[in-house]
């Protein structure tokens, strides 16, 4: 996968806390890094909804120019609306500019080219919320291609519904139909994108000493994009015979997932199958205040909590921002300072097991800072 970073005297890292809640787990995240001394300048950026109601940009180029520059990256939240042109219209800043809402953070992906989302999934004991004890699971998202890809039509031309019918024989049934009576989304997986990702997940596997890794798919009904995931998975297993192959149907992952998780070690999916499988990962170890992410490409890696800004919960401090702590530890690993993330991982641990602190979701009343601090508290590391 994407090498790791080398350990440096100081770091750059852009600080973008987005919307909602995002401002506050940032917050919470920050107060754990200062605890471990990291020698860092943490620089904000722009980004998320409110830049998109002023400038017409969620993600402003001098947000963009910030990110070539920084070694690392943390992310809070943004709000995210399938706002097509005729809403935004109703945006005063933004009428007359015919502009449609498209996710930041699916940009950032692509133009980054952050093609590895690893999403670790672990049941810290003590935890209430776990599904079962010793979940440990890895799941590699492929992050810039599939149904992610961006190439969609929410009403479909005539010179291209006329190329589907020409070409392909089920289109027959929607040839008739007008260009506002239907839409279309592209799932566009390469080889070079499907090796990549699958080769990450195995040398991620072989590093750490992992025994299995499961290819995630439904090749037996979407035949062109999944088989080819499916079929270069089976030849990049070759080249690792000291990890196990596995494969299964996304569907029934779900399934496999809820009666058998210790069964599985890291799992590996394109990308929509990748953020649904991932999600039902961190539900089984206390939901999405549990739930960490790495955005990693080659010269640069986004951390960020997988939950969305909760607009409702903006500004209360409520939220657990456990998340957003451990995507810090992510970034650690990722610049090189392990004993900084070990340090910060067992000071998680350690507050989730003795169980003083904890936010409403794991059934307590201490707030986000209240939680940080309680992590810092805990962190021995000199």
């Amino acid at each position: 996968m994407a090498e790791q970073k080398q350990k440096k005297q100081s770091y750059k890292i852009a600080w973008l806390p987005g919307d909602g809640i995002g401002i506050e787990v940032l917050e919470a995240a920050k107060i754990v890094l200062d605890k471990l001394n990291l020698k860092a300048e943490y620089i904000h950026g722009d980004i998320g909804w409110d830049f998109w109601c002023k400038e017409g940009d969620a993600f402003p180029k001098r947000t963009i120019d910030l990110l070539n520059s920084v070694d690392a990256a943390m992310f809070g939240a943004i709000t995210s609306k399938p706002v097509k042109a005729a809403e935004a219209e109703l945006i005063p800043e933004l009428k007359g500019k015919g502009l449609i809402y498209r996710s930041p953070i699916v940009r950032m992906r692509q133009l980054f080219d952050l093609y590895i989302c690893l999403r670790p999934t672990k049941a810290y004991p003590g935890n209430p919320l776990n599904f079962k004890d010793n979940i440990d699971i890895v799941m590699f998202r492929e992050n810039t291609e599939d149904l992610y890809s961006g190439v969609e039509f929410n009403s479909v031309p005539k010179e291209l519904s006329d190329v589907l019918a020409k070409l392909s024989k089920p289109f027959d049934k929607f040839k008739n139909l007008k260009e506002t009576e239907y839409s279309i989304s592209c799932k566009i997986n390469t080889q070079q994108g499907t090796e990549r990702i699958i080769r990450a997940a195995y040398d991620y596997a072989k590093k750490f000493g992992r025994k299995k890794v499961t290819i995630v798919h439904k090749a037996n009904v979407v035949r062109a994009t999944d088989g080819l995931f499916l079929e270069i998975g089976k030849e990049v297993a070759k080249d690792y015979p000291g990890v196990q192959f596995d494969e299964a149907n996304v569907d029934a992952m779900t399934m496999w997932l809820l009666k058998n998780p210790n069964n599985y070690d890291v799992l590996v999916a394109p990308n929509l199958y990748g953020d649904i499988i991932s999600d039902l990962c961190a539900q089984m170890v206390g939901g999405l205040g549990f739930g960490c992410s790495g955005n990693i490409g080659e010269k640069l890696a986004v951390f960020e909590p997988t939950h969305g800004s909760a607009p409702k919960y903006s500004g209360l401090y409520k939220v657990n921002p456990i998340a957003t702590i451990l995507a810090a530890k992510m970034m650690l690993d990722w610049l090189g300072e392990t004993e900084k993330a070990v340090a910060l991982e067992k000071a998680v641990a350690d507050v989730i097991k003795e169980g003083k602190a904890r936010t409403y979701d794991m059934g307590g009343t201490s707030k986000t800072l209240d939680i940080a601090n309680a992590v810092a508290e805990k962190l021995l590391f000199k």
